[in-house]
């Protein structure tokens, strides 16, 4: 499973054919010289371009000398948020919205424990993610093959478009006006689930509905991202569960 390529032809030939790229590393050195060309036409084209000391990109296993530049290319293929809606037999859909969740084995954590929950989709932002790669794949046990997963622009305007549609956002964070035992998880449901470290953006934020967290008994005061992620949608689970009943 291809999840990068390297090299200024290859990446430059990628670009124009249209092919779909997460974001594309750049020698920090270079990236106002000779690779100038590549960043503009990335830009141009939307994707993500990120300055990267040489000496992190060498950590790149590859066959051929990468020349300063790393295009990370979807593993999987993205699917449209509106058809995934209008197939699905879920009467109160459950999407799970990823705000800069950068560990690629936290990202095929949340996606495994979508699938099995049974959730609708999983929404990933084409920045500041992690991408869709081998390493994604392989945590989520195959997943990535098996629930929807929906590729979405800038975060803020797909929620109120959600909004719109009757869905109810809730962004997951240790300082929520609510816990999850409190929020309604049997309507329409968007979970927010923001950046290991950071969580979720302050922009973010504020377009949320309401902010949920999770009780916190012990010394510490956050949950690894998966984790609270999980915990979040076995909660969605639990409650629809009840009402089904």
């Amino acid at each position: 499973m291809d999840n990068y390529i390297v090299g200024r032809n290859a990446v430059k030939e990628a670009l124009k054919a249209g092919r779909s790229i997460q974001r594309i590393l750049v020698s920090d050195d270079k990236i106002k010289t000779g690779l100038s060309d590549i960043v503009g036409l990335a830009k141009s084209k939307g994707v993500e371009v990120r300055p990267t000391p040489v000496k992190q990109m060498n950590r790149y296993e590859t066959d051929v000398p990468h020349q300063g530049v790393i295009a990370f290319v979807n593993a999987v293929e993205f699917k449209d948020l509106g058809e995934v809606l209008q197939e699905s037999n879920h009467e109160n859909p459950l999407l799970i919205l990823t705000d800069g969740v950068e560990d690629p084995h936290n990202m095929g954590a949340i996606i495994r424990t979508a699938e099995c929950v049974g959730a609708t989709a999983v929404l990933i932002p084409k920045r500041h993610n992690a991408p869709i790669n081998a390493t994604v794949a392989k945590t989520s046990a195959g997943a990535v093959e098996q629930i929807p997963l929906v590729q979405v622009g800038n975060v803020t305007q797909t929620i109120k478009q959600l909004q719109k549609q009757g869905f109810w956002v809730l962004g997951a964070h240790m300082e929520g006006d609510r816990t999850l035992y409190e929020a309604d998880l049997t309507i329409p449901t968007v979970l927010v689930i923001g950046n290991e470290g950071k969580g979720i953006s302050r922009v973010v934020k504020e377009a949320c509905d309401f902010l949920v967290t999770i009780p916190m008994y012990g010394k510490l005061n956050s949950l690894n991202a998966s984790v609270a992620a999980a915990i979040l949608m076995y909660e969605a689970v639990r409650q629809r569960t009840i009402k089904a009943k």
